[in-house]
Parts: C-alpha cells; structure tokens; sequence
C-alpha cells in the first residue's frame, strides 16, 4: 500500500535497501545503548560543584512536513569552577541526546526550579569535567532511540526476508 508521498508501508523497494536501513537501525540502537550506558555512569561517578545559571530559555522547532508539530527543547546555560578550572555547561540531563517535550508547559516544567542569576548544583564526571548537567538522573531519550532503533531494524528485517 502506497500514499501520495511515494513511500512504501512494506519498506523498502530493494533487498539492498532494506539492508541499508538495517545497518541504519543497528546504528540507531548502537548510540542510544551507548549514550544509556554513558549517561549511567556518569550520574553514578559524578562530583557536585557550584553553578550559576546564566541563561534559561525554551526553543520551539515547528517540526518539518513529514513530521509537523511543534517540539520544545528547554535550554539552559551554567557556570561552575571544577578543580580551578572554569567551565560552562548546557545539560540538563547527562545523556548526549537531548530531551524534547511535546508541549511549551512540559519543557517549562524541566527547568522550573532554575531561575537565571542564581546558584544551584551541577553534577561533574570527573574524566569529562567540561560536561557538566545539573539533574543527577537518567532521561529516557536513549531508550527511546532503542526502542525506535529496534522497530525500524525489525520492520527492515522482515522486509528483507520478504525480498529473498
């Protein structure tokens, strides 16, 4: 079955392109089981230091024709000082892929406890001192590219199947 924009919902037209977009799910998985295991040890090997917040705001990103609505992405920017060094940091959470919220009132909510020009606590990975976040927890965006790493390998997959 096909619609208007050219795309198959059976996958891929070729059995080389089903392969290609199984080395691409396996890549997706690969650096979301990455990013999990980082962000993991990072919360766990972390240090706490001073930090003042310089800059709160929340970008929107109105989405693109293949994927429309509005995403928003809290930003935050901190100063803090780790073994005399001076760093700035922009995490919110330790893991590498940001989170984005569905609605203004969700990324809000994300750093609704920060106010700008005040001090609050970063956590700092002793080996990564320049990649400081001030939430001392894991976010579930990797597991969200697992999951959507594993779905995409697995409808690749079974297209493959299909071509041979």
């Amino acid at each position: 079955m096909a619609d208007d924009s050219g795309l198959s919902v059976n996958g891929p037209d070729s059995l080389g392109g089903a392969l290609l977009y199984i080395v691409i799910g396996i890549a997706i998985i690969s650096y979301g089981g990455y990013d999990y295991v980082q962000q993991t040890e990072a919360v766990r090997d972390s240090v706490e230091v001073d930090a003042t917040i310089t800059e709160l705001s929340i970008e929107t990103d109105s989405g693109t024709s293949a994927s429309p609505g509005a995403n928003y992405e809290p930003v935050v920017e901190f100063e803090y000082t780790y073994n005399g060094t001076g760093y700035t940091g922009t995490k919110i959470y330790p893991a590498d892929i940001e989170q984005s919220y569905d609605t203004r009132s969700e990324a809000e909510s994300a750093i609704e406890q920060y106010e700008q020009g005040t001090q609050t606590i970063a956590y700092v990975p002793p080996d990564q001192p320049g990649d400081a976040f001030l939430k001392n927890k894991t976010s579930n965006a990797p597991i969200i590219a697992l999951v959507l790493g594993g779905l995409f390998t697995l409808v690749a997959t079974i297209s493959a199947v299909r071509k041979i």
